[in-house]
């Protein structure tokens, strides 16, 4: 530690009294010490310190090749990445952008949610992303920033972020191809890609995805053949559960009280109609969401209507199998439940009832803020 010190204090005498030729050299000088060596981070921060003075004083091809050479090193001084990154010129912020594993969420969000299109467009070409950086890349990104981290499959996704960017592709046919071929895609968001898809885009996902459009297409079938085997729209049943459900709802007494009471009951018939009234969504939609084996939309259903768990697991048991779900998955969902925000599922919500009512903007007064 002391010769390093001694070394660098050396280093900073020139650095006070010599040329700029002499500078540039003192960071070269300083820069291979670093590389060649193998320091505390009390020494890497001593020799960002020497470095960042030293890089402040360069042309822009300097700042570049330092860049470049820092970019890959694990233990570069995090001062002088954060500096390069934020550098206006992307020949200098690029490869630590792309590259360098001493940038963190929070200066990466900070950085997309601040600089251009071109500083963007290197942070989506990042190994990995978390959900907090792509979600500002999925918002303030242009297409080939969307473009870049729909095909990077280090980039993970929140719920919003996934939403943000299917909605994006509606005009987008390569965005749409990039999304769809993404295996973290849920099944919900895959379905509405494949709907609002052009024709040759939605076969060639259906090709590539067989598995998942056949478990889609599958599902949907026996959820209507099961429905329309018990309460089907034309049986008695289904129109006493409608009116008196209809009118609890219109008098203000249907809430999350009522439907937890109707799943305990097994009352399929009067969940799914309450469901329907609270969210806002169509009928078959809530039904699907009940009785759906990946159970990730009935999640977000309930979420978004903001339901305590008890409710949620009553609702999760009505449309199982036999009304039986094994502990594992029942601990599987709870932590599933716990993960999704409010926001992000009122956003899928929002979605569903565009779909619904393309014509209409108000919002539900369940859902209501």
């Amino acid at each position: 530690m002391n010769e390093t010190r001694s070394v660098l204090r050396d280093l900073e005498e020139a650095i006070a009294r010599g040329t700029a030729d002499s500078r540039e050299r003192a960071l070269w000088h300083a820069t291979d010490l670093l590389i060649a060596g193998r320091y505390c981070e009390e020494e890497i921060a001593t020799f960002g310190e020497v470095i960042g003075r030293l890089a402040d004083e360069i042309e822009t091809e300097a700042r570049a090749k330092l860049a470049d050479r820092l970019a890959r090193i694990e233990y570069a001084p995090a001062s002088v990445i954060r500096k390069l990154a934020f550098d206006d010129e992307i020949w200098v912020a690029g490869p630590v952008l792309r590259e360098s594993e001493r940038l963190d969420d929070a200066t990466l969000v900070e950085n997309a949610s601040t600089k251009g299109q071109e500083h963007l467009l290197a942070i989506a070409e990042r190994k990995t992303l978390s959900p907090a950086v792509t979600d500002v890349l999925a918002t303030r990104g242009n297409r080939d920033v969307a473009t870049a981290v729909a095909r990077n499959h280090g980039a993970q996704f929140s719920g919003a972020g996934f939403l943000h960017m299917v909605q994006r592709a509606e005009n987008d046919s390569i965005l749409a191809e990039h999304l769809g071929r993404r295996l973290d895609i849920p099944r919900h968001l895959f379905q509405q890609l494949i709907a609002k898809a052009s024709d040759d885009v939605g076969k060639r996902l259906s090709g590539e995805r067989p598995e998942l459009v056949g478990e889609i297409q599958s599902s949907v079938a026996n959820i209507a053949g099961d429905l329309q085997s018990k309460f089907g729209p034309g049986s008695r049943n289904y129109f006493v559960a409608k009116r008196t459900v209809s009118i609890q709802h219109r008098l203000g007494n249907l809430h999350e009280s009522s439907i937890a009471g109707y799943a305990t009951a097994h009352k399929v018939e009067e969940v799914t109609i309450g469901l329907a009234l609270l969210s806002g969504l169509s009928v078959d939609v809530v039904e699907r969401a009940l009785f759906d084996r990946d159970r990730e939309m009935l999640l977000m259903l309930a979420r978004a209507l903001d339901f305590c768990w008890d409710t949620t697991m009553a609702l999760a048991f009505l449309g199982a199998r036999d009304n039986r779900i094994t502990a594992g998955e029942l601990q599987d969902l709870e932590r599933d439940y716990a993960k999704i925000q409010v926001q992000t599922s009122r956003s899928v919500l929002e979605f569903y009832q565009s779909r619904k009512n393309p014509a209409k903007s108000s919002t539900p007064r369940a859902l209501a803020h």
